[in-house]
């Protein structure tokens, strides 16, 4: 499981990346992914009111991950949440090396039923390269 600060929830959140994300795509996987922009928060001080609204940043907030399997991949649910699973536990180790302050959706395509772990590795780590999400080379790579 992802740590929660690292998790898509809300229907609104995946909304917002598929509108206006940018998409990449693979063999068994699709990546929309979105730079967030959020606000610091702004302590009360009355003696220093600014004029200026806070800077917004990304920097400081954890990219966050949501998974979007169909029934079109299987109706078979045992199906489904093993390869929510695997991806789950790809993005665990790729989460060190991601870019702080995105939004990412996963999809999962039908094909995926025939790949095995190491290709949805690979793909995911081709996926995150191919949308600059991915933090220093390709040395760490974990194939």
């Amino acid at each position: 499981m992802l740590p929660a600060s690292n998790r898509l929830k809300r229907p609104k959140e995946f909304s917002a990346v598929y509108r206006t994300g940018i998409s990449r795509k693979t063999t068994h996987l699709t990546l929309r992914a979105k730079r967030r922009k959020g606000f610091l928060p702004v302590t009360k001080q009355p003696e220093l009111k600014s004029q200026n609204p806070p800077e917004t940043l990304t920097a400081n907030q954890p990219t966050r991950v949501g998974i979007s399997i169909s029934l079109k991949v299987s109706k078979k649910a045992v199906i489904r949440n093993r390869i929510k699973r695997q991806i789950r536990a790809g993005l665990r180790e790729f989460l060190p090396r991601i870019s702080l302050g995105w939004d990412l959706v996963l999809i999962v395509r039908p094909s995926a039923v025939e790949c095995n772990y190491r290709q949805l590795l690979q793909e995911l780590e081709q996926l995150l390269a191919q949308a600059e999400v991915l933090n220093g080379d390709s040395r760490g790579s974990l194939l």
